[in-house]
């Protein structure tokens, strides 16, 4: 370990580590990763997605899938490939996702016009019909980030997170 990252380990002792204990007595030391902007990106977001799927009522269709539903509803006949590339997905794993979300009937594939090689994507019935029910739960589960984070914060906090996607894309 570079002597950076073990002084940093030593001294960097917070108060709040109790937080992500299993049981009273087990603190989990985070070191250098509480003052990192993505370990808590990703915790938030990995939070975020399970408070979704209880709202849901342990629904299948996570909320990845829900963004790609809206993204094909909003932009039919996208391909695959802009697809991921707006979703922020790479292709191993839009691929799997796409063939789900086919397998059960909510999105469709066409030949795309003038090339015989790509394919576009639309919504089927049952797929704007799904949507519209996780729409309710999506929408009432952005109400309680708003509450969480304040809905006069939201704005600026979006940008934020806006400008991390762009910068790293």
């Amino acid at each position: 370990m570079s002597a950076r990252l073990d002084d940093h380990s030593r001294s960097a002792r917070h108060p709040k580590r109790e937080a992500l204990a299993d049981a009273p007595g087990e603190a989990v030391d985070l070191g250098l990763l509480d003052e990192f902007i993505g370990f808590h990106l990703r915790r938030a977001q990995e939070a975020s997605f399970q408070a979704y799927a209880r709202r849901v009522g342990g629904s299948d269709l996570h909320p990845g899938r829900f963004a790609l539903l809206v993204l094909i509803s909003r932009n039919t006949g996208i391909t695959p490939t802009a697809l991921s590339r707006v979703a922020g997905r790479d292709k191993s794993s839009i691929t799997p996702a796409l063939r789900d979300l086919e397998a059960r009937g909510l999105v469709g594939r066409s030949p795309a016009p003038g090339d015989r090689r790509s394919v576009v994507l639309h919504l089927t019935d049952a797929g704007e019909a799904r949507l519209a029910q996780l729409t309710v739960h999506a929408l009432a589960h952005d109400a309680e980030l708003d509450r969480i984070i304040g809905v006069s914060a939201k704005p600026a906090f979006l940008r934020q997170l806006r400008r991390i996607s762009e910068a790293f894309a």
